[in-house]
């Protein structure tokens, strides 16, 4: 098969797993589980061996911005997929797989550009990149997690009965796991810049000086958040907000200066 066609294939995948979650979000039964469990399993199969195929390389590891949006993609669709079959997360995998799906489209349609690294040279920095993105993806899926911890609270607080059919987990329960995901990720993020800056020699380089700031800002930022849930018991509206500007900062320092770069400089 052709780099096109799995993209293609993983993106109707998706697409098909999104149309069922969606269908019967609100039905009395659910959705459907094996369908939609299915649908997505596949989806994830063929994005990773479409990944594969555009990340490996005869030449080195292309570390493109859209072959490295796609392994975040991949790696954030492929955990809440393996969460939801134990906890009940429906509301957002709409989101999760629609967002795939564009990502998919994406790979099979857009100039995937060039960036060989030749990490069987180097192995500290491949340890280093895969704990980064560990970080990011573990991270942004947090903050998502944060917004259906909110609605799970303010429907308790309203008193106001779920939709028919709506499976969501117990507020603590719920809690419990966003703030599991956050302290690992907080964790994995402080290992990535104290490795970095230990062992990389251009961790002050002007090239790197804003993707380290932004880090190290993302990184204060989720730190802070822990301590104030842990002390003061932040949650709800705060932990949303300081979550999401994590999430954002860590974007903006992962993406930001490659979407410039890569999209914006080479148009």
């Amino acid at each position: 098969m052709t780099f096109t066609v799995l993209p293609l294939l993983a993106a109707c995948c998706y697409a098909f797993a999104t149309f069922v979650v969606s269908q019967r979000l609100y039905h009395a039964d659910g959705p459907r589980l094996k369908l939609l469990f299915s649908a997505a399993t596949i989806g994830v199969l063929l994005h990773m061996l479409g990944l594969s195929q555009a990340l490996f390389t005869v030449d080195g590891q292309n570390f493109s911005l859209i072959n490295v949006s796609s392994l975040v993609c991949w790696l954030i669709t492929l955990m809440f997929t393996t969460i939801a079959l134990r906890t009940p997360i429906f509301l957002l995998l709409p989101l999760i797989y629609g967002f795939a799906t564009l990502v998919q489209f994406a790979a099979a349609f857009l100039p995937a550009g060039s960036q060989l690294h030749h990490f069987e040279q180097a192995p500290w920095l491949l340890a280093h990149i895969v704990v980064a993105f560990m970080a990011y993806v573990l991270l942004i899926m947090a903050t998502l997690y944060s917004f259906q911890v909110s609605y799970i609270s303010l429907k308790l607080k309203q008193k106001t009965p779920l939709a028919s059919g709506t499976k969501l987990p117990p507020l603590m329960q719920a809690e419990s796991l966003l703030f599991r995901l956050v302290l690992l990720g907080t964790i994995m993020l402080g290992f990535t810049l104290a490795s970095g800056m230990v062992f990389s020699d251009d961790w002050f380089a002007k090239h790197n000086l804003h993707k380290n700031v932004l880090s190290s800002l993302a990184f204060v930022t989720f730190v802070t958040l822990l301590i104030g849930h842990y002390r003061a018991g932040w949650r709800g509206r705060m932990a949303n907000s300081l979550a999401l500007v994590g999430a954002v900062l860590l974007t903006l320092a992962y993406f930001g200066a490659r979407f410039v770069r890569e999209v914006l400089l080479q148009g």
